[in-house]
């Protein structure tokens, strides 16, 4: 649907005389800020699961290897860069809270998908990111002055968070 089809309803990404989401290069529908955030504050729930269903497997693999298993316990402690990598790496482009939001992450230029390495990356950069206030804020303000919404995270490895 453009612009000038009838029923249409313009929204902030839109660019004035450009088409609708097929046509519009992926760097200009962009998503918001406050939507990523909504969208990791569902994901932290959703990590909080994802972290428990492992320890159980790994808590039942000790018990059945007569602890062999328990040596994998460290996995627990990038859980959330495996969720990252393995939901967004997948099909879908996007983590279970991105799509609640209608939020994907794609290569601007091409729209390629990501692959599992480049999403885990993607992941642990954004949790180093946010460990460290100072590059937290400067991750941040990234996000703020630049007019497709890319937070430094993402452009250090190329990559948008757009809307479905």
């Amino acid at each position: 649907m453009t612009n000038y089809e009838p029923g249409y309803r313009p929204g902030y990404t839109d660019i004035p005389g450009a088409p609708a989401f097929g046509g519009v290069p992926v760097p200009y529908v962009r998503a918001s800020l406050g939507g990523r955030s909504v969208a990791y504050l569902l994901d932290l729930a959703f990590i909080f699961v994802f972290t428990a269903i492992l320890a159980t497997v790994i808590a039942v693999l000790g018990v059945v290897t007569f602890g062999l298993g328990w040596a994998l316990f460290p996995i627990l402690g990038v859980s959330a860069i495996l969720y990252s990598a393995i939901t967004v790496g997948g099909d879908k482009q996007s983590t279970l809270g991105m799509r609640m939001l209608g939020l994907r992450v794609v290569a601007p230029e091409s729209g390629r998908r990501v692959d599992m390495l480049t999403a885990a990356v993607h992941a642990l950069l954004f949790y180093v990111a946010i460990s460290t206030f100072l590059l937290w804020c400067l991750d941040i303000v990234f996000g703020l002055v630049r007019p497709d919404r890319r937070l430094g995270h993402d452009l250090l490895l190329g990559l948008a968070v757009v809307r479905v």
